[in-house]
């Protein structure tokens, strides 16, 4: 039998202990959690209660997006929208009663935040799920990204105040400058199955600036070398779990895949409701800020969809006056807008603000999932079904 901890692990472990965290006692592991030769870890949260679905078999997740915290800080209103995203959050929470929360992007307006306290900003946004102890996790957004703040600073400061937080870092190489938000979550239908029936997957779609007084432009789309990590991640999952058909999946990524831009124009808002308040152009989906970038997330994308399967949806922020989900046609996969969550960032109070939810019905891996945009104070819009027949 082969080494324990091949090379593979060990670079693992290295990685894990430089970002702060602890050596696992891999003797602790059952070693049918550990596939040889596979390399990665299959329970990648040895220490965290697994996901699972409820023992009526559903699932929900809702999905705060584009929180924009700390806005403003050297005035009243920007700590004022703070308050009422947080009110938001503590009347949502203990209403719609998820197992999963999603907090998909620009946590923080970062050009705002000063580099003594920025990270702090993390401990007021998780607070609302602590005190409810809601798992979650988080991507993170192109305003996460700043002069004083990183997407790398906010993952780390989540995981040390946060103790239902299932958000990692991706492997050395994966994700790009600044991108390091590259990883999934399984849900199981109980927590004592071997195998998954849902995966979360996240990707960082980077953007914003680099960290440091010379900040310069980052790109703003998912990196190339995740492309490669999405197969090599698939095979394993596949060797371990058995074939990708078993199990659904669902993703998300602040900002969208470019190809969405030019499919609002065929928008129908009868068979595809939702608000559409937000015109698509340039910087609004990933690699369209330069024309000359266009495409740039095409490896991701095509990866993505060649080797995830039953993905339900992609679900994505960022243009926060839209809330529809349409098919995209070049790969037969449903894409979905979130819900502009905070009271920060740009908007109009017109559009309100509010969750995405999602809910699965049954642990079938092609089964719809049941999706609807909840506003504050509980007003209900854009209520479909993701399946085979929608759009």
């Amino acid at each position: 039998m082969k080494s324990f901890a091949p090379p593979f692990i060990l670079a693992w472990l290295i990685r894990w202990i430089a970002y702060g965290g602890s050596v696992p006692n891999l003797a602790l592991i059952p070693q049918r959690r550990v596939t040889e030769n596979l390399g990665i870890l299959q329970d990648p949260y040895p220490d965290k209660p697994r996901i699972t679905f409820r023992p009526d078999g559903t699932f929900k997740l809702t999905v705060f997006s584009d929180m924009h915290w700390g806005e403003n800080p050297w005035d009243s209103w920007g700590p004022e929208q703070d308050a009422n995203s947080t009110r938001l959050m503590e009347k949502v929470l203990p209403s719609e009663k998820p197992d999963f929360v999603v907090l998909n992007g620009d946590l923080i307006t970062g050009e705002n935040a000063f580099k003594d306290n920025a990270t702090l900003l993390i401990d007021r946004i998780v607070a609302p799920l602590n005190a409810a102890q809601i798992p979650f996790c988080s991507t993170q957004g192109n305003h996460d990204n700043q002069k004083n703040i990183t997407h790398l600073q906010e993952i780390l400061r989540e995981q040390q105040v946060a103790p239902l937080t299932y958000t990692r870092v991706a492997p050395a190489g994966v994700g790009g400058v600044e991108g390091p938000g590259n990883y999934w979550v399984p849900v199981y239908e109980k927590a004592s199955d071997p195998s998954p029936v849902l995966v979360l997957w996240f990707f960082d779609s980077r953007g914003g600036f680099s960290y440091g007084d010379n900040s310069t432009a980052i790109p703003d789309w998912v990196d190339e070398s995740v492309a490669a990590w999405i197969e090599s991640e698939s095979a394993t999952m596949n060797d371990a779990w058995g074939p990708a058909e078993n199990r659904g999946a669902l993703a998300f990524v602040h900002i969208p895949p470019h190809l969405i831009q030019n499919l609002q124009a065929r928008l129908n808002s009868t068979k595809e409701p939702g608000l559409n308040a937000d015109i698509l152009g340039s910087g609004s989906t990933q690699g369209t800020t330069d024309e000359d970038d266009v495409g740039q997330d095409n490896a991701f994308w095509n990866s993505l969809n060649a080797n995830v399967k039953n993905l339900h949806a992609v679900i994505s922020g960022h243009d926060h006056g839209d809330e529809w989900c349409i098919r995209e046609p070049t790969e037969n996969v449903i894409f979905c807008f979130d819900k502009h969550a905070g009271y920060g960032g740009y908007g109009d109070p017109s559009w309100g603000y509010g969750v995405r939810n999602l809910v699965f019905s049954s642990t079938e891996p092609k089964g719809g999932v049941q999706t609807w945009i909840r506003l504050e104070e509980g007003e209900i819009r854009a209520n479909v079904t993701l399946d085979e027949s929608y759009s």
